[in-house]
């Protein structure tokens, strides 16, 4: 799955100014880097002391960076800034671009300055302007700060989050939309054209019998397998046979996505697989999302969505497509995020996982997993869109205490939830949002200067 992307070093000087204290600075930011575990190439066997100082610089430097292939460039403006090359560099090489420069220090006793880098970055930003290349700023500050830190993070998974939509989206859909579901109709030729989101289509009677014969070729492993699982889950009216079935539905979405390199998968879910199998196969998505992401009830935008909050965590960190459903009996500000087949690393520590009935539609049939997920700080976001004009929702919230309900749940507290109702009702969102633990709010806001025709939406009040 994704990784951090690679970074390209592009430290900016210019012939006025301290030399000496701008590669001074230069060594800092590239010790810094080092220290964070940020994959980066810099320029220090490409021009002279690896800085660009003249516009001379930007052809072998724009030649070097797109052979390294560079994800993004982050370009500190280390002791003032010459503000052509920055902005052919970055014009040319289209990637995601970060600028900075250090907190200028007091003039020296005689009145002379080592640099004036803020009054440079003031120069190059409004060449970025004038040329229409987006970018990312980090607000003047010292290396050594928290600041700076947290805007190289948010910066890198911004563009890892972005490169999906450059380099292109790869979905798996098994099966069909469901009929009922009018929401998740989705215009999937414009994604393919604005987006680069690309929809493979997977037939559910081949899908159905590769995972019949998968099970009887491996009867053997799944039946050990399904034992085990009945010593650590309470799995109630599902047999064996069953069980095992829903085993090779998990094995087949993830030979799927190793086969056809997917980046995420859309599942229909209901009612072929029940009907097939006598189960429902939500267990298969828990397990399965623990790897990739996955979308039920053939939500693609859900996919999307889940797809990007993975890049959002370098692919590290499991990602729900859960339902915002009932507000909290008691809190204004409270949420329930719910829905069937989260990842099962999302349970909550102390509660053990129950396979038992659908409570909602009324059937013996089992299969569909019963367990509340761990507290911590939470992001929500919906990609989502009609009439050819597309939006991201954007929320950060944290879990709180809250009743007890069945499948996969937790209850999130908000700043103000009237401004988020109001917000998601108008549009032109639907209740399917992904979910993961994490602070990922400003990463998506970066992110969208990135992907031409997407608009974020931020949920929260400040």
């Amino acid at each position: 799955m994704s990784k951090q992307p690679l970074l390209g070093l592009v430290p900016i000087g210019k012939f006025v100014f301290s030399h000496e204290d701008a590669m001074r600075y230069k060594a800092q930011i590239q010790e810094l880097l080092t220290g964070m575990g940020v994959r980066y190439v810099d320029l220090d066997e490409v021009i002279p002391d690896g800085m660009v100082r003249s516009q001379t610089d930007v052809e072998p430097v724009v030649e070097f960076l797109k052979s390294q292939k560079v994800d993004c460039i982050f370009m500190p403006h280390c002791n003032f800034g010459t503000e052509g090359a920055v902005g052919m560099i970055a014009r040319k090489m289209g990637v995601p671009t970060l600028l900075w420069g250090p907190r200028d220090e007091a003039p020296k006793p005689d009145g002379s300055r080592y640099r004036d880098s803020l009054c440079g970055l003031f120069a190059s930003s409004k060449v970025l302007h004038k040329l229409k290349v987006p970018f990312t700023y980090i607000e003047n500050c010292r290396v050594g700060d928290l600041q700076f830190t947290e805007g190289i993070d948010n910066f890198l998974r911004a563009a890892n989050v972005a490169s999906a939509f450059h380099t292109g989206m790869r979905i798996g859909h098994i099966g069909q939309r469901i009929d009922f579901f009018w929401t998740t109709i989705v215009n999937e030729s414009e994604l393919l054209e604005r987006f680069n989101i690309e929809i493979l289509p997977i037939d559910m009677v081949t899908f159905i019998r590769q995972a019949r014969e998968h099970a009887k070729e491996n009867y053997d492993k799944y039946a050990v397998e399904a034992s085990n699982l009945r010593k650590t889950m309470e799995i109630i009216n599902l047999d064996d046979e069953k069980l095992m079935h829903i085993l090779a539905v998990r094995d087949g979405m993830l030979k799927l996505a190793e086969d056809e390199k997917l980046d995420g998968l859309a599942l229909q879910d209901f009612d072929s697989l029940v009907d097939e199998f006598g189960a429902y196969c939500f267990l298969a998505n828990s397990m399965v999302s623990d790897t990739i992401p996955v979308s039920c009830e053939s939500d693609i935008h859900g996919a999307v969505s889940t797809i990007m909050l993975h890049r959002a965590g370098y692919g590290t960190k499991p990602v729900f497509l859960s339902d915002i459903t009932i507000r909290h009996p008691e809190d204004d500000n409270g949420v329930l995020l719910w829905h069937a087949g989260a990842p099962l690393s999302m349970c909550k520590p102390g509660c053990k996982v129950k396979i038992g009935h659908h409570w909602i539609l009324p059937s013996p049939v089992s299969g569909m997993p019963h367990f509340p997920l761990h507290d911590g700080n939470i992001t929500v976001i919906r990609f989502d869109g009609d009439g050819g004009e597309y939006a991201l929702a954007i929320g950060e919230g944290e879990s709180m205490t809250g009743p007890d309900t069945l499948n996969n749940y937790v209850w999130m507290k908000l700043d103000n939830w009237r401004r988020w109702e109001r917000i998601l009702i108008e549009g032109p969102f639907i209740h399917h949002t992904a979910m993961a633990y994490g602070n990922y709010r400003k990463v998506f806001e970066e992110a969208c200067k990135y992907i031409p025709g997407l608009t974020p939406v931020v949920l929260n009040i400040d």
